[in-house]
């Protein structure tokens, strides 16, 4: 979504310092919440390239493809988060492929949740077709969808910035943010248009497939039939809903911010700070509970693989111990 928030906006106030204390509390907060996300979905892609049955399931192919592209967004928004904060102007040229790659899986992940959520729907509301429809094929191939409509929506904002720059640009250092980098006013009323129709279409996907799991999930409940899986898939749904729900907040930030400045003055930048995480951050949280934790099969694998780290950690110190005491 809008990655001019993708800096933290620290840039919307030069005015407003933070004091070292702060400076390093806060980027210290972000780093651990950072380090702590990619390590679960690094702990997640290593499950699911170990056990062929996770890896040859779209569903789960998909969800691993969301915490991969959560990772390097979560890796460029906190690097720009933190260059902010160290060297507070980079070279033009390198922030500007920074901005490129966050902005492509900031947009990534609504056009990944309309997705799952669809694949959610076929299970459970067309089961006979399921496996014709969701094939492993067709599922790289919406992967690549996804990635070609990112980058038809942002690379035309490079290109209009490298048409109407000069070059000494590029070669200047600057405040490493979006609507900085990219300041034309066609650049900004298309990417106004653009996420409108991102909005319309990933809502109204979320909304048909919602619905249409919950009757299901009725209609078994009626019939006294096992409405487990569909409730599950409801509420895996709603998730998907909450998710995007804090990832559209990045649509409003400008407004948002200009309202806190108005009601915080004193206080603007550390709530700015505190929109980053939720906005930028807390959704990227979201992501290994929907499936690598509610998910009966991966929470299994989960369960083996923590018990196999744990005991591999705790032999040598068995047998180190044995030792002294021989």
């Amino acid at each position: 979504m809008n990655s001019s928030s993708l800096a933290y906006n620290v840039s919307s106030g030069l005015s407003y310092r933070d004091s070292l204390s702060t400076a390093v509390a806060k980027n210290v907060i972000v780093l651990a919440l950072g380090f702590t996300i990619n390590y679960i979905n690094g702990t997640l892609i290593h499950i699911f390239r170990k056990h062929q049955i996770l890896y040859v399931n779209p569903r789960y192919i998909l969800f691993i493809h969301l915490v991969l592209n959560d990772m390097i967004q979560l890796t460029t928004t906190i690097s720009l988060f933190v260059f902010s904060y160290v060297f507070h102007k980079i070279n033009a040229s390198l922030c500007c492929l920074i901005i490129t790659m966050a902005v492509f899986t900031t947009l990534n992940t609504p056009l990944n949740l309309a997705v799952m959520a669809a694949e959610c729907y076929i299970a459970i509301c067309l089961p006979l077709r399921h496996a014709q429809f969701c094939t492993i094929r067709r599922t790289y191939i919406l992967i690549g969808w996804i990635w070609a409509t990112s980058t038809i929506s942002t690379l035309p904002d490079v290109f209009i910035t490298l048409a109407t720059e000069p070059v000494q640009f590029f070669y200047s250092t600057v405040f490493c943010d979006r609507d900085g980098l990219f300041r034309h006013p066609v650049i900004l009323k298309k990417r106004d248009i653009s996420y409108a129709l991102f909005l319309i279409g990933v809502w109204l996907t979320l909304f048909y497939t919602y619905f249409k799991i919950f009757f299901a999930a009725k209609a078994a409940k009626e019939a006294k039939a096992g409405d487990g899986d569909a409730k599950k898939t409801r509420n895996t749904v709603l998730l998907h809903g909450f998710q995007l729900l804090l990832c559209m907040l990045t649509y409003i930030g400008p407004v948002l911010q200009k309202a806190l400045f108005y009601w915080f003055p004193k206080h603007y930048i550390h709530v700015v700070f505190v929109s980053y995480i939720i906005i930028q951050i807390l959704p990227r949280f979201v992501s290994p509970i929907v499936y690598g934790l509610r998910d009966k099969t991966f929470r299994q694998h989960l369960k083996k693989h923590l018990l196999c780290t744990v005991s591999a950690n705790i032999k040598p110190w068995i047998t180190t111990k044995s030792m002294f005491l021989c």
